[in-house]
């Protein structure tokens, strides 16, 4: 059985694959929506992860891309090796969340990748999980691109500087601060494995 957050992110790459096509062929969801018969309603709302599109009204889609079904299903799968700049997946924020807390989390690794992942994250002013830490399993390595990055791990804090960079243990409770007044870019992988 699939959860409902793994379904919602089925829906965002669905949608992320279906705006990257569209875009790709130079049709607007206006076209798009009159090439396929589906409402711009349904189309807008998918293109932003949203919505439950039935079998039909995504068949009727592909068909009007002229493209495999299967290809939207996949998401951004992609070729397993290789993600473009303009077809990176940005992992979902949830509705409701004000701007200071709305990091833009871009995937650069394949979707299918599971033993490392590579997310280029922008960090608005003011942005702070202080109150909602992470902690799971794997090991991360941080390195602020532009910016300034301030990270508590367990009881350490550390700030980091443009080029500067931080590797640690996820078990331990840590989270991250943005301690510049501009947005901070931070690029960070994921493994599985706790160092």
């Amino acid at each position: 059985m699939v959860d409902a957050d793994e379904g919602q992110l089925e829906i965002v790459a669905l949608g992320a694959a279906l705006k990257i096509e569209r875009q790709r062929q130079g049709l607007s969801l206006q076209a798009l929506s009159a090439r396929s018969g589906v409402s711009f309603g349904l189309l807008s709302e998918l293109e932003r992860g949203l919505g439950n599109p039935s079998f039909q009204s995504l068949h009727r889609i592909a068909s009007a891309l002229g493209v495999p079904l299967s290809k939207l299903l996949a998401g951004l799968a992609g070729d397993g090796m290789v993600v473009r700049a303009g077809e990176r997946y940005r992992l979902p924020v949830a509705a409701g969340t004000p701007d200071a807390q709305r990091v833009v989390r871009e995937l650069l690794t394949p979707r299918s990748a599971s033993n490392l992942q590579l997310i280029r994250s922008t960090i608005p002013p003011g942005f702070s999980n202080e109150g909602q830490p992470f902690r799971h399993l794997g090991t991360e390595s941080v390195t602020v691109e532009r910016g300034v990055l301030i990270v508590v791990h367990g009881e350490r804090r550390v700030e980091l500087a443009e080029g500067d960079t931080m590797t640690y243990g996820c078990s331990t409770p840590h989270w991250w601060a943005n301690g510049h007044d501009d947005v901070t870019v931070v690029l960070g992988a994921v493994s599985p494995l706790e160092a």
